[in-house]
């Protein structure tokens, strides 16, 4: 059995999704008789009998369903193996980690990073937990502190201030009304702070950042938002000033073997040339450079 051809399994799975050799015949390109005879040779090989033959076409015997059965799931994973192939002839792709704020932002102005004759795939993988890069999980993150692996590169950006914002003429009684994600979303300093320092005046929480700057848009409550969201929201102002325990640095982050890699570097460089001309407005000054 171990020089049985894997050709012949794959038109035995053939067979079997057509129900017999004519559709079999169309869907492989050989005729019904070389097929019928492949079968022959399967059922020698494997000493199972594994159809049933009759002018309705080929039923399945308990043989032949089983090894269907062990056969669909290996054609699925050589199939996966022909998909990861057909990767490299792609377009390579770098892997973004970044924050909800800063893929909200890059994502308005996105033309900025992926321009006509690239030769690369962009890939956001968005969320507010660390960027992991040590072993390649991403290709360029965008990280609050300076990485401490000796496998990292990194580039320190610039501060980001926090402050509370609410909807523009809002009610006064939106005063005493909180937003923040729920607990196990708190991930960073800034999603806790509410928690922390207005837990008795949360009204609503949700379980993703994004919602809680709809909210505030709506006039739900108060939101502690990046200044360079709440800022150029025209739908929101400021409820009080900057929180300045909050004010923290970004750095990008790239793994050191691979930040020379064009594409890697084509990308890092707009995202570094991007967040520094917003410098102003990530600091809480309102200066968005357009």
């Amino acid at each position: 059995m171990k020089n049985i051809p894997w050709s012949h399994y794959q038109l035995f799975l053939s067979v079997c999704r057509n129900g017999g050799l004519s559709g079999a015949a169309a869907e492989t390109g050989l005729s019904p008789a070389t097929l019928g005879r492949h079968m022959l040779d399967l059922e020698r090989l494997t000493g199972r009998s594994l159809f049933l033959r009759s002018q309705a076409g080929y039923r399945l015997t308990a043989d032949g369903e089983r090894l269907q059965a062990l056969l669909g799931e290996a054609d699925g994973n050589l199939r996966r193996v022909d998909d990861w192939r057909g990767e490299a002839a792609a377009p390579a792709l770098v892997r973004l980690a970044i924050g909800t704020w800063n893929a909200f932002l890059v994502s308005a102005h996105i033309n900025e990073f992926c321009r006509e004759g690239d030769t690369f795939r962009l890939q956001f993988l968005v969320g507010e937990a660390r960027a992991n890069l040590a072993h390649r999980e991403n290709d360029i993150g965008i990280r609050s502190f300076e990485p401490e692996e000796l496998n990292l590169a990194s580039i320190r950006l610039c501060s980001v201030a926090y402050a509370p914002f609410r909807a523009k003429n809002a009610p006064l009684s939106v005063a005493h009304r909180w937003l923040a994600v729920t607990q196990d979303a708190a991930v960073s300093a800034y999603l806790r702070w509410p928690h922390e320092h207005h837990a008795a005046d949360i009204v609503m929480t949700a379980s993703r950042p994004r919602s809680v700057l709809d909210l505030a848009e709506a006039g739900a409550g108060i939101a502690v938002l990046p200044c360079f969201i709440g800022d150029v929201s025209p739908r929101l102002e400021r409820a009080g000033p900057i929180i300045e325990m909050l004010t923290q640095p970004q750095w990008l982050v790239t793994h050191e073997e691979d930040r020379y890699r064009p594409e890697i570097r084509i990308v890092a460089d707009r995202l570094m040339h991007f967040i520094k001309a917003r410098s102003a407005l990530y600091a809480g000054r309102r200066a968005e450079t357009e």
